[in-house]
């Protein structure tokens, strides 16, 4: 089985670093950090000419049609850039929840809108600092409104609309709420991150259409787009092991590069190990996505571990390369870091898909 990305999409990764580094989308990052905005604005409109929110998306509804390997390599390389913009709420999450849902009119009236990058949309589904589960969800569904109060939503505050997890009955499903609605308030949150935007929603009786009706459902739209925040941190750890390895060649110490000393090789070289084995899972969970395979939930769960960790081993270890200067406001370093502990996050923590893990593959064992 040949795991490799086609010449077409290697292009089209090669394209979306080029571009990104042209935009200095690092340098955005840090704007937004130390500024007020909730994102780059200017950025969010070259990705949208770029074409790539339009990606995934079936051409009868505005889109390119292309597929996921190919959202995948972007992911990477937005990752790579800390891209700070609302792409993963819009596109991992919003665009995947409606274009899996069952309402066509919802599909026709939202998905244009999100391909053209003219709506942003955000997923809210955590409720406080426990993992949200079908048992402990509080925010209800009754007569075709929505009640209840959404913490750490991501992009909340500048979102046209959200889809929410809510309890209808004994199920839960998902259920989407128009953010010029009555009956939302919403409230920015202080985060690690504060390139990316973070809010707190309630929803007082407010109207909303289903979306999916079972939790099967919700944690199928988490483990979609676990494969592509697992590019994201990819792409993220593979640039904190390049920014490690430059600094070490091109720092001296003693009169020779501290890239000769045998602390800092040990330090690279098990950043290149954690980066490798990252990779391999998260092609290994592209392809289950690209092919919707019975796979999903193990290679989702597989990438999403493997990646959150090489994440956090990397950003870590560039501040360890650095030394003095590494944790210094002036150095990038932090800006991986921060990124790297809010997307460990952003969809439930290691420990909730390290469980995840375990229980599809006792599932499978028992088949």
């Amino acid at each position: 089985m040949n795991f490799e990305f086609s010449a077409d999409q290697m292009q089209l990764k090669d394209i979306a670093r080029k571009f990104l580094e042209k935009e200095e989308a690092v340098k955005s990052a840090r704007n937004v950090l130390e500024g007020e905005d909730s994102y780059d604005e200017n950025l969010w409109s070259q990705i949208i000419e770029m074409g790539f929110t339009a990606t995934a998306i079936p051409e009868e509804y505005g889109g390119l049609g292309l597929g996921y390997l190919e959202l995948c390599v972007i992911a990477e390389e937005l990752g790579r850039s800390l891209a700070p913009t609302p792409f993963s709420s819009s596109v991992y999450l919003a665009t995947e929840a409606i274009l899996h849902g069952n309402d066509e009119s919802v599909k026709e009236a939202f998905l244009p809108g999100l391909a053209a990058g003219d709506k942003i949309g955000a997923f809210a589904h955590s409720e406080s600092n426990t993992a949200p589960t079908e048992t402990n969800i509080a925010c209800t569904y009754q007569d075709g409104t929505l009640s209840g109060t959404k913490i750490a939503v991501v992009d909340g505050d500048i979102s046209d609309f959200f889809v929410v997890s809510a309890k209808n009955g004994s199920s839960v499903g998902l259920y989407l709420v128009d953010g010029s609605s009555s009956g939302i308030e919403v409230s920015q949150q202080p985060t690690l991150d504060p390139s990316r935007s973070h809010a707190s929603v309630s929803f007082d009786s407010a109207p909303c259409t289903e979306l999916k009706s079972d939790w099967s459902d919700v944690l199928n739209l988490l483990d979609r787009a676990a494969v592509l925040f697992s590019f994201e941190q990819l792409g993220g750890a593979e640039a904190c092991m390049d920014m490690a390895k430059d600094y070490a060649m091109g720092r001296y110490a003693f009169g020779r590069s501290i890239a000769s000393f045998q602390a800092i090789k040990h330090k690279l070289a098990d950043m290149f190990i954690a980066v490798e084995l990252a990779r391999s899972n998260c092609y290994y969970g592209a392809w289950a996505l690209s092919t919707d395979a019975p796979e999903l939930p193990t290679a989702a769960a597989t990438a999403r571990v493997s990646a959150s960790q090489a994440y956090h081993e990397c950003s870590k270890e560039n501040i360890q390369t650095h030394g003095g200067m590494g944790f210094t406001w002036e150095f990038d370093c932090h800006l991986y870091y921060r990124r790297c502990r809010q997307l460990a996050a952003n969809i439930g923590s290691q420990a909730v898909w390290k469980d995840k893990l375990i229980s599809s593959l006792e599932r499978a064992n028992q088949i």
